[in-house]
């Protein structure tokens, strides 16, 4: 044998060695697992508290619906204060006269015309000759008219309008086919 070659190892040399590499291999896979239990634990916190915050949001929205319902006239109501302020002022004055009267109501007809605009509330008072729309006007009669077929004669009832949609439809009368 030469100095250079190392003698094969021994059969204590060869386990000794599988044994140092399983250990390691071992070291190195339980290393692993608690770095992936750990990692799991994060993503495990981080799912609960997401899930916590979700929660919380559809609960935060919830209660802002119930508010809107609760509090959503609450605009409206206040705009029309004005005018049972001024209908109780009407109501106090003992002896008022006919003229008095007719300025107080016209005064707050006006306060009320304003509140329902500012609440977007439109009036449908269609003009004379205008074409029947089934959407904003209810016929209640046909009648003979010297106009086109179809079209409004007279206002029976203003309707009203909000933001587009029909809170009540005008009440008219329509000129019959000739």
């Amino acid at each position: 044998m030469s100095e250079n070659q190392n003698p094969p190892p021994s059969p204590e040399e060869i386990e000794a060695a599988m044994s140092a590499n399983a250990a390691d291999e071992l070291n190195r896979l339980q290393g692993e697992l608690a770095e992936l239990k750990a990692k799991s634990a994060d993503l495990a916190d981080q799912f609960l508290r997401a899930k916590a915050e979700a929660e919380n949001a559809r609960r935060r929205a919830e209660d802002e619906v119930a508010k809107a319902r609760k509090f959503g006239i609450e605009s409206f109501a206040e705009s029309l204060l004005p005018v049972c302020d001024s209908l109780d002022a009407a109501l106090a004055i003992e002896n008022a006269t006919a003229e008095q009267l007719r300025e107080g109501s016209d005064a707050t007809l006006r306060q009320l015309m304003s509140a329902l605009e500012r609440n977007k509330v439109v009036i449908v008072n269609p003009e004379t000759g205008t074409k029947f729309d089934p959407h904003q006007h209810q016929a209640i009669s046909m009648v003979p008219a010297d106009q086109e077929a179809n079209t409004v004669v007279s206002v029976l009832q203003k309707g009203y309008l909000i933001f587009d949609r029909v809170l009540r439809p005008a009440l008219v009368t329509v000129a019959a086919p000739k």
